[in-house]
């Protein structure tokens, strides 16, 4: 930035200003806006509410203490909506391939109407698995002073004296069809696991994104860990209000913030708290939008050198909100700049510096949430991309918990999700197998499913230590045990995972990174010689554009213009 002060009305004053935009301000002023209103900054307040899911439903009541928050420091709020898919109403049906399709479309929708009413600022409210990084690519893109504010996760819900999340439901599903519980323990569950508003109760997608935002600087440190239904949120939400008004006045932007530095920042607070695998998808796909290098080896170079220090759901004991009980996300942060595991130096949303921003955090004492740098969980992160014949391009596991570094067993392929699903419920699947699930990738599911339900079904059906499963599709934050998802090229691009067979061994080999079939060069070549690609599932609507448009996932499944020959 130049050392001249910003101009606070650097995009609404070609809107509103002068005789020719009168016609425009009378549009506002029948709403109700006053000539002092559009004087103001104007602050747009992109609002990813919905009522189809818990996650997001909280938000047009922060919405309403964020305006509170920008009209008390000198600026008019406009709200806007965009779309938002629930990944676990949707999840094991066709619905679920709308929801990474989803981020595109909620990034697009942002941008959209930003430069079309040409906001001043923005403050991006999200929650769900994709409204989160869906907010982050759309406020990249419109590079005006812009914040993500995180809803805030669910509390957990109480089954028979103990903390559960919507996990605990998918894992009985699989429990009850192997006849390890029965369909009224389902029901008593089901019936008590999401007591209210707020995403997902574990360190899965929407809370390992929100983590991930604070340390990376584009959302206010303190401000995610708080859950959904405390009235501390309603603070939170005056607080970001004002933040916004000051983030103006000192034109701090997105392009400001975001850097190598504080990419490999967010990297490093996924692999020290367990996070979700989908943060690989998502980094990579901001990193894009941002103009920032980053590959998908990064990820397994941070985490390597990043210790585990959460102990969250899946992998671990806690929910999320157990974080925000022992002190929040921001003793996550000072202990990994204490620790140098990250760069303290880079900045933040509200002009300081990480460093600066999470000294003086401190745990409650006597808690066992959040682990000391200098006595970890475990010594390295739980993000871990293998390669091999499968997997040229790479794929992502998770081993945040203690599954096991070594699995050698027989293929068992499947086409579709649904059929994989049948396969495990009906106890089909014998230990020591392994499940391959193809054609689920970003092009030829379309949408790049996630697979909870399955791997959820085959942990709860007790064969989570014997079975392994690889996917081109991925998996939800909430997946536990040795599961391999982003396997990349995907089957729909003739892959080499296209080419397996029922039967081929499957050598999974997570110290040394390595995932591959023991099937010779020359048969898999032969076999891939009389492969013909499937016919697409959408020749129509908004799942053709995305096929047209989606890249690999080792790439963060963008979509992007076609390229010049």
């Amino acid at each position: 930035m130049s050392g001249q002060p910003f101009d606070v009305k650097h995009k609404s004053r070609t809107l509103y200003e002068g005789r020719d935009r009168a016609a425009a301000r009378s549009y506002l002023k029948g709403m109700g806006y006053t000539d002092e209103d559009l004087a103001k900054p104007i602050i747009g307040i992109a609002n990813t509410w919905t009522e189809t899911m818990p996650c997001n439903l909280n938000l047009r009541r922060l919405a309403g203490y964020v305006k509170q928050g920008i009209r008390a420091a000198g600026g008019t709020p406009m709200e806007f909506n965009t779309i938002a898919i629930s990944d676990g109403i949707t999840m094991g049906t066709e619905g679920m391939k709308s929801s990474l399709v989803s981020r595109e479309i909620i990034a697009d929708s942002i941008e959209l109407v930003g430069r079309g009413h040409m906001f001043d600022a923005v403050v991006a409210l999200a929650a769900c698995d994709k409204t989160m990084p869906g907010a982050a690519m759309g406020i990249i893109r419109l590079d005006v002073p812009s914040m993500v504010v995180y809803g805030g996760t669910i509390l957990p819900g109480q089954f028979r004296g103990k903390d559960v999340t919507v996990v605990d439901i998918f894992e009985m599903i699989g429990a009850v069809a192997a006849g390890r519980a029965t369909d009224a323990d389902l029901n008593e569950l089901e019936a008590v696991a999401c007591p209210g508003a707020g995403a997902c109760g574990g360190q899965y997608t929407a809370n390992t994104m929100a983590t991930v935002f604070e340390v990376m600087g584009l959302s206010p440190l303190g401000t995610a860990s708080v859950p959904a239904v405390d009235p501390r949120k309603d603070k939170v939400g005056e607080r970001v209000g004002h933040l916004i008004m000051d983030m103006l006045r000192e034109g701090i932007r997105p392009s400001d913030i975001l850097t190598r530095a504080s990419f490999e920042n967010g990297i490093a607070a996924a692999a020290a708290t367990g996070g979700s695998t989908n943060v690989v998808l998502h980094l990579l796909a901001l990193a894009r939008e941002a103009g920032v290098p980053l590959n998908i080896d990064d990820f397994d170079r941070v985490s390597k050198r990043t210790p585990l220090i959460a102990d969250l759901k899946p992998g671990g004991r806690y929910t999320a909100a157990d974080i925000d009980r022992v002190g929040g996300i921001q003793v996550v942060a000072e202990r990994l700049v204490a620790g140098g595991l990250v760069d303290g130096s880079q900045r933040t949303v509200t002009g300081r510096t990480l460093a600066e921003e999470s000294a003086g955090a401190e745990a409650i004492p006597n808690q066992d949430v959040i682990a000391p740098v200098s006595d970890p969980l475990k010594e390295t992160g739980g993000l871990v991309i293998l390669k091999g014949n499968i997997a040229p391009e790479g794929c992502v596991v998770k081993v945040a918990g203690h599954e096991r570094a070594y699995h050698s067993g027989p293929a068992r392929c499947f086409d579709r999700e649904e059929d994989a699903m049948a396969a495990v419920t009906g106890g089909l699947i014998k230990p020591g197998d392994t499940m391959v699930i193809r054609y689920e990738g970003p092009k030829g599911g379309p949408g790049m499913r996630e697979m909870l339900g399955v791997t959820s079904a085959v942990v709860g059906a007790g064969l989570g230590e014997t079975v392994a499963l690889l996917t081109d599709g991925r998996f939800s934050g909430a997946t536990r045990g040795l599961m391999i998802g982003h396997v990349a090229p995907e089957a729909a691009l003739g892959g080499i995972i296209a080419a397996i067979r029922d039967g081929d061994t499957i050598e999974i080999d997570t110290d040394n990174r390595g995932l591959n079939v023991k099937v010779s060069d020359d048969e898999l070549a032969a076999r891939l010689a009389g492969w013909t690609p499937p016919s697409p599932k959408y020749t129509s609507g908004v799942f053709a554009k995305y096929v047209a448009l989606v890249s690999s996932a080792s790439e963060g499944a963008v979509t992007r213009p076609p390229q010049p020959v």
